[in-house]
C-alpha cells in the first residue's frame, strides 16, 4: 500500500508585498515538520511540490529539518488557484485596507461565487478547471507512490482542501458536472487548513482513500497559523 502526505506550505507573507515568501514562521514551521515527520520514522521515496515559491521554500525547511537528501520534484498542478484573483472579481469590494478577520470573510464570499459555477466566465480558472487538474496531479501523485511508496506533496491549502473533497464526495462519473457538494467540503476544508498541516492519504488496489487530514502536532503556540 502507498501513501501520500500532503503538506500545506508554511505561513506565507500576508499583507507584504509579495505575499509568495515564507514568514519567519513559515520557515520554522516548514523546519518543525520536517524534523517530526523524520522522528516519526517517515522516509519518503519521492518529494514533489507546486510551482510556487513558498512550496520551494516549505520544501527547503522540511529538508533541513528532518536531514532528508532529496530533490524535489515540481508539478504546477499542485499550485494554488489565484485567490487574489478571484476576491479581485468579487462585485462588492469593500474600500481601503483588510484586517486578517475582514479578509478572510471577503475571501469566503468571493470563493462560494467562484465556486457556485455560475460565474465562470469572470474567471481565467473555473473551479471546475482547478478542481480537474488537482485530481490529475493527484492521480500521478498516487502512481508514483506505488504499491510501498511514501510520497511527500508539499502545495497550498486550496489543492489539499480539493484533494479531500474529491475523495470523501466523488463525482458519479466522468461527465457528472454538478459539483455544488464537492464545492461546499472544498469550503469546509478550506478554512481550516493549518499552515505545514498534513493529510495523509492511502493508496491501495482500490485507489486513493483519504486517511487523516490536517495533522499538526508538531505545532504549538504562536508556530500555530492558518493563515
Amino acid at each position: 500500500m502507498g501513501r501520500l502526505l500532503l503538506v500545506r506550505h508554511g505561513q506565507a507573507s500576508f499583507g507584504a508585498d509579495d505575499y509568495d515568501v515564507l514568514s519567519e514562521t513559515g520557515w520554522q514551521q516548514g523546519r518543525l515538520l520536517g524534523a517530526h515527520l523524520a522522528a516519526s520514522g517517515t522516509v519518503p521515496t519521492v518529494v514533489v511540490r507546486g510551482g510556487m515559491r513558498r512550496h520551494c521554500e516549505t520544501v527547503d525547511a522540511m529538508l533541513e529539518g528532518a536531514g532528508w537528501d532529496l530533490a524535489a520534484g515540481v508539478d504546477p498542478g499542485w499550485d494554488e488557484f489565484d485567490h487574489l484573483g478571484v476576491v479581485a472579481r468579487h462585485p462588492d469590494l469593500p474600500e481601503g485596507e483588510l484586517d486578517r478577520r475582514a479578509f478572510q470573510a471577503l475571501f469566503e464570499q468571493a470563493t462560494a461565487r467562484w465556486t457556485s459555477g455560475r460565474h465562470d466566465e469572470d474567471y481565467p480558472e473555473s473551479y471546475a478547471a482547478f478542481l480537474a487538474r488537482v485530481r490529475d496531479s493527484l492521480r500521478r501523485a498516487c502512481e508514483q507512490a506505488g504499491p510501498g511508496g511514501t510520497v511527500v506533496v508539499v502545495t497550498s491549502g486550496g489543492p489539499v482542501a480539493a484533494a479531500c473533497a474529491d475523495l470523501v464526495h466523488p463525482p458519479a462519473g466522468p461527465d457528472d458536472g454538478d459539483l455544488s457538494a464537492t464545492a461546499r467540503l472544498w469550503a469546509r476544508f478550506n478554512t481550516v487548513v493549518v499552515n505545514s498541516s498534513v493529510t495523509r492519504v492511502v493508496v491501495g488496489s482500490t485507489g486513493p482513500r483519504l486517511l487523516t487530514f490536517n495533522e499538526h502536532a508538531h505545532l504549538a503556540g504562536d508556530a500555530l497559523t492558518y493563515r
